[in-house]
Formats: structure tokens, sequence, C-alpha cells
């Protein structure tokens, strides 16, 4: 089984991820960020893997580091249960539709963090979650998790909807790309031979 577990404590928050990518989409996140927790326990369900996340942060000031500092800690646990990711088919893209929303994503396991971001959002908040924590959740992911993503809002109207439709996109790109190819064993999927 392809799994880590991370802890991650700072001055602003206390984290542990138990990640299982070939798992059955269970999940059991608590962030203390109700928004939040929903869109992971959306990032696990539709990529297939097992999620356990905790997070005691320093909600008394904002969300910020919560989500940041997640993003972080799963990023480094996709790199540690990847290994030297041999056999994996490395490359993920869906277009996700949801209500009013279609968002594009497409992801490298490359080991090459980018993030393309495109996405707007109609309304500063969702509840009381900031929609600008949806792309720092996604840039801290990115770049611990070595992950070339792009992600493009196409279209829509409800903030809810877009933030949805971005994690799924994601998770469902991440399940094809973590899968392994039976036509490559047990090959890095590269002609320089490591990613």
């Amino acid at each position: 089984m392809r799994r880590a577990r991370i802890t991650r404590k700072t001055a602003e928050t206390d984290i542990t991820v138990a990640l299982t990518l070939d798992g059955s989409g269970s999940y059991d996140n608590r962030t203390g960020v109700g928004f939040f927790d929903h869109m992971l326990d959306q990032l696990a369900r539709h990529a297939l893997f097992d999620l356990e996340v905790r997070c005691d942060g320093d909600r008394h000031i904002d969300d910020h580091h919560s989500v940041e500092d997640v993003g972080i800690a799963l990023g480094q646990a996709l790199t540690e249960a990847l290994g030297d990711k041999r056999g994996i088919r490395r490359y993920g893209a869906c277009h996700l539709p949801m209500d009013d929303a279609l968002v594009r994503a497409a992801l490298d396991l490359s080991g090459r963090p980018y993030l393309e971001w495109h996405v707007a959002f109609p309304t500063e908040r969702i509840g009381s979650f900031d929609t600008e924590l949806v792309r720092e959740f996604f840039q801290a992911f990115a770049t611990h998790g070595g992950i070339t993503l792009h992600v493009d809002g196409l279209r829509g109207l409800n903030s809810h909807h877009i933030a949805e439709a971005a994690f799924k996109a994601v998770a469902r790109s991440l399940r094809d790309a973590v899968e392994t190819d039976p036509r490559k064993g047990d090959a890095v999927p590269s002609t320089k031979g490591t990613l």
C-alpha cells in the first residue's frame, strides 16, 4: 500500500495527515474550518484516497494558516506515498461540471512544482470561508507535492459550486495520475529515468 503519515507542528498550526493512495475514498477530516473539511472530503472521495486530517490552528486570527499548512502537509504526504513514482501514469486531467460551474484541471506529478490558477469567484466568502484560500491551498499542495497543476474556471455563478468543482477536478486528475499503468510495470514514467 502506498501510504504516508505526516506530522507538522509550528507556532501557528499542529497538523497530522494520514494518506493512503490505493484507498476507497474514505475520509475523516477535522480542521476546524467547516467548508474546508467539506472540500477535503470531496478530494478524498473523488481521488479514491483514504484521508484523515487533524488540524489545530490559530483560527482566532483567521483560517489562512490552517488551510495553507494543511496543503503543505498533504503535499508532503503525497510525495512520501508516491516514493520514486515507478509505474504511475503521471498525468491526469478532468473537466468537472457542477451545476452552473465548469472547472478544468490538468496535472503532472513531475517533481517540478508549478501552479497556474485561473479561477474567479463571484463572492469573497462562502459562508465564513474566504474564497482566496482555495488558491492558497492548491499553491501549498502543488509546491510540496511536486505537482505541475493547472486549474481553469471555465464558467460559474455560485462560489460554492466553483470551489467544489475545482477540488473534484483536481481529485479526478490525481486519481488518474497516481494510478499504476499496467503497460509500464515498475518503470519511472520519464525519459530521464527519474521524477
